[in-house]
């Protein structure tokens, strides 16, 4: 089947982000990627995806603008409830029973996940001894994430969502209002380390007890969901948890047999 010439454009354009700034889609999902290049078009000024690749080698910023659009955030605290509250219910007992805790929060886009796990874990007695690491590859989302700062136009479906995860207390408690945005209690921030890092290109940092890396791979090929979940794997200690989006799944992938279902509906797996 022959392919068409905006196809060709957009291999040639992945191919120019990764030579050109080290960033790799190359084994990104081609739909989902073709969706978002030609969505960032009218916004960067580019009548075609060959003008955009042109744009974007000669500068930077255009490149950075881009960038926002090929890692568009979806996300939001608490989101997908049941999740939080197996991770409360089913897997926090079993972190109880290790004096300190490393959890790796893969492509944690502005923060919204890693702090609701940092709440669930202060609510749980197991702040204090964790060490929780956000990594992203965009640099504009982590900055945002370290800020702490959420439009408080969300609030309200944030506190919905913390009350059906679980919550024993007022979700409140855990910010300050002012104007039209709420910023986090730096205790939360304090315990969290941000850091760049590609599940395409870059190699495990740290071994972890709980890796939670969510609505993310469903942006990969099958190539590229591989590559990651062997990096899980490899993070993880022994018997240590993944969790994954509702869409997503460990089972069909090259590490099928390196994990067991633990709370299958929500999709938190185990090392086995």
């Amino acid at each position: 089947m022959a392919v068409s010439p905006v196809e060709v454009e957009l291999k040639l354009l992945v191919e120019a982000i990764y030579h050109r700034y080290s960033y790799d889609f190359r084994d990104y999902s081609g739909a989902s990627l073709k969706r978002r290049v030609l969505l960032s078009l009218r916004h960067i000024g580019c009548e075609s995806v060959g003008a955009l690749q042109r744009r974007i080698l000669d500068d930077p910023q255009a490149f950075m603008e881009l960038l926002q659009y090929l890692t568009i955030p979806v996300t939001e605290m608490f989101r997908d409830p049941g999740y939080y509250r197996a991770l409360r219910e089913h897997v926090v007992p079993v972190l109880r029973t290790y004096p300190s805790l490393k959890i790796w929060v893969a492509g944690c886009s502005t923060g919204e996940e890693v702090y609701s796990l940092a709440i669930l874990l202060h609510e749980e007695g197991l702040l204090e001894r964790s060490m929780l690491y956000a990594t992203d590859i965009n640099p504009r989302s982590l900055e945002r994430a370290r800020e702490g700062i959420f439009d408080m136009r969300h609030v309200r479906a944030y506190t919905l969502n913390y009350q059906q995860a679980g919550g024993t207390a007022s979700f409140a408690d855990y910010y300050t209002a002012a104007y039209d945005s709420v910023l986090l209690d730096r205790s939360l921030r304090s315990r969290v380390t941000f850091a760049d890092h590609s599940l395409a290109t870059d190699s495990v940092f740290s071994e972890t007890h709980l890796i939670s890396c969510r609505n993310v791979l469903i942006y990969f090929n099958k190539g590229l969901q591989n590559r990651a979940l062997g990096l899980f794997h490899e993070s993880l200690c022994r018997r240590g948890f993944l969790g994954l989006g509702s869409k997503e799944t460990v089972e069909f992938s090259a590490s099928a047999e390196r994990f067991e279902p633990f709370v299958k509906p929500e999709r938190i797996f185990r090392k086995l």
